[in-house]
């Protein structure tokens, strides 16, 4: 075939589907099965962008509740720094409970990319409050025990209640341990602020608690969720610089002074750091 013919062929066959489309009937039940598929298709992404939005902000408020409970190896009232922790959490929680409206009646695997950074940085923040309260690891089912609200039937969702309800929003075994693993990052800067602010004591209950949580995750291994064997790593990282802050305390403790302690054990760490990047 000559580029002429092939030419005349191409505009011959753009002709006829144009002749197609026209010819289209509007009432055809395929066409109206499409546009009911292109309602769901849009009605989902609008509910996924919302997700995502909602977690940026519980994300956002989590940090913020982290930052100001790393304040606690400072200041001579802790009780009053884990009061405000306790009042941003509950706003967090707020937070949640219109991620529980926007999935109700939904199928949450469908929507859990959207929501999983903010519900890890949730866990990590309430996790850490709970261990400088109580000095033990707050568990699933606890976290899932304060994630309960009621609501009317004029909630978020689309599906009504005939009166008022309870909504729960469970958080996955995966999204608790992600943000456990990272809860060790924050008991590893907690160790060097207490240095630091002359605390011997919380490094040694800070290494012993990172251990256990170390052997708890050793259990899993490669047997668990990839994303949890991947902060297997960072988690080492942080225990390995714990430990080396109380070797050093149980060596040298006598012979650096307390205001340099912390200067030490920042620098040392600095030199792991490296590492890290390798994760």
């Amino acid at each position: 075939m000559s580029k002429r013919e092939d030419e005349g062929w191409s505009r011959r066959r753009r002709a006829e589907g144009q002749k197609a489309e026209d010819g289209l009937n509007p009432d055809s039940a395929v066409i109206a099965a499409f546009k009911v598929f292109q309602q769901e298709l849009d009605t989902k992404h609008d509910k996924y962008e919302r997700l995502v939005k909602i977690s940026r902000d519980v994300t956002i408020e989590s940090k913020r509740t982290i930052f100001l409970l790393h304040r606690v190896t400072s200041v001579p009232d802790v009780e009053e720094i884990l009061n405000e922790a306790d009042v941003k959490l509950d706003g967090v929680r707020q937070k949640i409970g219109q991620i529980a409206d926007e999935l109700r009646g939904e199928d949450l695997h469908q929507f859990h990319r959207a929501i999983t950074p903010g519900i890890q940085e949730y866990v990590e923040a309430v996790s850490f409050h709970h261990f400088i309260r109580h000095r033990t690891l707050i568990s699933l089912e606890e976290i899932n025990a304060r994630l309960v609200f009621m609501r009317d039937n004029k909630g978020v969702g689309e599906v009504p209640c005939p009166g008022p309800c309870v909504l729960t929003f469970q958080i996955t075994p995966t999204d608790y341990l992600l943000g456990i693993a990272d809860l060790t990052g924050e008991l590893m800067r907690m160790c060097i602020s207490s240095v630091g602010n002359g605390d011997m004591d919380t490094p040694f209950q800070l290494g012993g608690f990172l251990r256990e949580i170390h052997d708890g995750f050793s259990y899993i291994g490669n047997t668990g969720p990839y994303e949890v064997s991947k902060k297997l790593h960072t988690l080492r990282q942080s225990l390995g610089k714990v430990e080396d802050a109380c070797y050093t305390l149980r060596v040298r403790g006598s012979e650096i002074p307390k205001h340099m302690l912390a200067d030490v054990f920042s620098s040392r760490a600095a030199h792991l750091d490296p590492d890290d990047a390798m994760a």
